[in-house]
């Protein structure tokens, strides 16, 4: 697999310095299901892509882009050892590591990855849902348990939040979150998030933090939600302060006649790198 319709020469391992990492992971989805879908369908329409980002000037396939092979489990528990494994290796050759899911399973395995190279890791996670469930569906790695686990490794922010459990609200932590009701233009909330980051961040996007107008294609869409420049704005602040270690996009959901969703999440982890490598 390719990821956009860059010459060959930037496409090998051993001279790409990103490595997109698919993740075809559906189990234990709680809604509409397909993330597992995601990943193929993501570096599919890629190809559809501009190379040249206007906003940076530059075109960061140059660094090499590598699709890597895809990793497959058939539970949220092996999913995290895998995930692990292969974040893990792929750190160790130095490689910019971008997990491209899959549900939101897929990130607890690469956080613990990120988090053994950078011990002072900050996760940044940009969501419609808290994803504080201590246990769901049998299982305390589930989509709806990660943040509760990612938040036993390292500090969490949690932007773009418009739904949860009663079980979730004891485990919120009020100074770190950013409820979407209070996120309006006038509040300054970027710039609020970005006051609460340093250092090492990695940034978790499930992409039902966009409004469902425009990203109806997730497993659990929920209306009220971020719009395109909303979470590139953001973005491009975390890459000025911060070091923006690697990053991961979840949850997409592909639909039959509607590929824009597709193309948004393509085009999103393209510009992306162009912000971490201009």
């Amino acid at each position: 697999m390719i990821f956009g319709e860059i010459p060959e020469k930037y496409t090998s391992f051993n001279n790409s310095g990103i490595v997109l990492l698919p993740v075809p992971f559906d189990e234990g989805s709680s809604w509409l299901k397909g993330a597992d879908k995601g990943p193929e369908s993501v570096i599919d329409v890629s190809g559809n892509l501009e190379l040249y980002d206007i906003e940076t000037g530059t075109e960061v396939y140059r660094q090499g882009i590598h699709v890597d092979r895809p990793v497959k489990a058939g539970s949220p528990e092996e999913l995290n050892e895998k995930v692990y494994s292969g974040v893990q290796r792929l750190l160790d050759k130095d490689k910019f590591v971008v997990p491209v899911g899959g549900n939101h399973s897929v990130s607890i395995g690469a956080v613990r990855a990120f988090k053994d190279k950078y011990p002072d890791l900050m996760v940044l996670q940009l969501d419609a849902h808290s994803d504080l469930r201590q246990e769901y569906l049998g299982s305390r790695f589930n989509h709806a348990c990660v943040m509760a686990r990612i938040r036993e490794m390292c500090p969490v922010v949690q932007v773009g939040i418009r739904s949860m459990c009663e079980e979730e609200r004891a485990f919120i932590d009020e100074n770190n979150t950013f409820y979407a009701h209070d996120m309006t233009p006038a509040s300054g909330w970027q710039q609020k998030v970005i006051d609460k980051l340093k250092g090492d961040v990695y940034i978790t996007i499930d992409l039902d933090v966009f409004d469902p107008s425009l990203m109806p294609a997730t497993g659990t869409p929920e209306p009220g939600g971020l719009f395109y420049y909303d979470v590139l704005h953001l973005v491009k602040l975390v890459n000025e302060k911060c070091n923006l270690r690697g990053f991961d996009v979840v949850e997409l959901c592909p639909l039959k006649d509607n590929k824009a969703p597709d193309f948004l999440a393509a085009k999103l982890i393209y510009q992306m790198l162009s912000y971490k490598f201009s």
